[in-house]
């Protein structure tokens, strides 16, 4: 199956490596400097372009979190021609640090990973240019992205925008019983700038 050429520039857009820094100087009380990595990895070839995320505290990067993998796959509309899923690792420990150390994904196979059925994003596309997209990722309507993590039940609000340059995610922590946001992207985005294409 050959994949659009939306897919494949949005797989383009999000693997590298980012940082906020200009939004964690502007504005430390509300941003922590972060890095940020999204390396494709070989899995679900015959019909996507996967990718593995985490990201680490500037001032901690030995100490990496939030490891997922988001699966760009072929949408069902031409107005939003690609949809992203994401899935967790069963057990995250095995590939703590494989932004820096991509060595460490040789070994993922999609055995090791569950399937986050309420974790789907719609992607839309704006064409800027000849071949060049800002892409918008939003919730698929009536969807729940919730998961279980060392015995609590997280939710998340999950979504971002893409462009050649930048990755703005708006991903935050949801508290289940008021609905307000606990963590991430409280009072909007984290805006990363990519540093080094993948």
């Amino acid at each position: 199956m050959s994949l659009s050429p939306e897919l494949i520039a949005l797989g383009e857009y999000l693997a590298g490596e980012f940082d906020n820094k200009e939004q964690a100087i502007a504005d430390p009380v509300w941003y922590v400097h972060l890095r940020m990595w999204q390396r494709p990895v070989n899995l679900f070839t015959e019909d996507s372009i996967t990718l593995f995320a985490e990201q680490a505290s500037i001032v901690n990067l030995d100490h990496p979190y939030r490891q997922r993998i988001l699966r760009l796959q072929p949408g069902h509309s031409s107005d939003a021609p690609v949809k992203v899923q994401y899935y967790m690792f069963k057990d995250p420990s095995l590939f703590i640090g494989a932004g820096r150390n991509p060595a460490l994904l040789n070994t993922l196979t999609a055995s090791q990973l569950d399937l986050l059925p309420g974790c789907v994003l719609s992607v839309t596309q704006q064409i800027i240019a000849p071949n060049c997209y800002k892409f918008a990722a939003t919730p698929l309507p009536n969807t729940n992205c919730s998961f279980t993590y060392l015995g609590n039940t997280i939710h998340v609000s999950l979504g971002f925008e893409a462009s050649a340059t930048e990755f703005h995610s708006y991903d935050k922590g949801i508290d289940p019983e008021t609905r307000k946001a606990t963590w991430g992207a409280v009072l909007g985005p984290y805006r990363y700038t990519k540093r080094e294409q993948y």
